[in-house]
């Protein structure tokens, strides 16, 4: 016979995890936290949970509340240490004491979520803690796949995608190039805002084309050099969003209402920086709730239709996909090994 006891308090003990991610992204991501409603129940609660490990390790990892501002930056290996200390814990079924790492450990159990999937995630932090740069077009888009692409293949996997077939396969690619769509989009609105805390995520070779000096890309002088940059990480961006709306279409209805309500959401803020050309930066771009709500309407209505014919070659200008991010990856890891 089951032990009943048990079995609730472990309903009340999801309960409470879920109570506290819900709380999480309603403080850390009002934009997500809006597209989430669209879910149906089961996944927008193991959404929520994989949100909150997601903001708990970020904001661990820089010493910063719900992705405010940097705090101090001395002892990072010492956070990052204990981020995968609590993951690998969360995986085991073993408490951890936080519980947006323990809810991770449900949602993980819940949908099969690998120790791998995690570990390619906790690597975006672990180059925040390197006070890296990336010197490359490609190792932008690297830094993008661990810190929101990787994050997006979790998110499909969450939503029922598996990984069993090369049609499922090729959704969980677009899954993660939704991410780096977000990621770029974040990049372009945190120029100044990552310049003030000591870190740039455009490329240095970028720099060195555009005649600036790295660290003084936010000069006023070089400002017409810096709008230049951010248009070709939005065309970037867009290609990569076309490609995630291709994958859209194949999610149930309900997600694929809500990934697309996301999709336009973000895509939103990219386009307004861009936009307001060397004024991009003079306040931090959001979206209102009035235009929350138009995305949301506008993601209904093309959950009704196919994605438009454009998205599939739109998306072949994607410089790089999951299978080379991962490869890459599989590369850094085998010459980290060797030293």
């Amino acid at each position: 016979m089951p032990d009943l006891a048990a079995q609730n308090a472990a309903i009340r003990d999801r309960d409470a995890l879920v109570a506290h991610a819900r709380n999480t992204i309603a403080r850390g991501s009002k934009s997500f936290a809006a597209a989430s409603l669209l879910f149906d129940r089961v996944t927008r609660e193991r959404v929520w949970l994989l949100y909150a490990w997601c903001r708990a390790a970020d904001d661990l990892a820089d010493a910063q509340d719900m992705g405010g501002e940097l705090g101090d930056q001395a002892h990072a290996a010492d956070r990052l240490a204990i981020i995968r200390s609590h993951t690998a814990l969360a995986l085991a079924g073993e408490p951890t004491g936080d519980p947006s790492f323990d809810g991770l450990g449900v949602v993980a159990r819940e949908c099969g979520l690998t120790a791998q999937m995690c570990d390619d995630v906790v690597a975006g932090f672990a180059l925040d803690a390197a006070d890296w740069q990336p010197r490359s077009e490609a190792d932008m888009l690297q830094y993008c796949y661990h810190v929101a692409g990787a994050v997006g293949v979790m998110m499909a996997r969450v939503m029922g995608v598996p990984d069993d077939d090369s049609m499922a396969a090729d959704t969980l690619d677009r899954a993660c190039d939704l991410g780096i769509a977000f990621q770029l989009a974040n990049i372009v609105r945190d120029v100044w805002e990552d310049d003030a805390a000591g870190r740039c995520y455009l490329p240095v070779e970028w720099m060195v084309e555009a005649d600036i000096t790295p660290g003084q890309h936010m000069k006023p002088m070089y400002r017409p050099e810096l709008v230049a940059m951010v248009h070709d990480a939005c065309v970037m961006a867009r290609a990569y969003e076309a490609s995630a709306r291709i994958g859209a279409a194949r999610l149930p209805m309900r997600s694929r209402w809500a990934i697309l309500s996301a999709t336009g959401i973000y895509g939103s803020i990219a386009r307004k920086v861009e936009k307001a050309g060397i004024h991009g930066w003079d306040h931090r771009a959001f979206t209102s709730r009035f235009e929350k709500l138009r995305h949301v309407f506008g993601a209904g209505a093309a959950c009704l239709r196919a994605p438009p014919a454009s998205c599939e070659d739109d998306a072949m200008a994607r410089p790089l996909t999951r299978r080379d991010f991962e490869a890459r990856a599989r590369e850094v890891a085998s010459n980290a090994g060797q030293h």
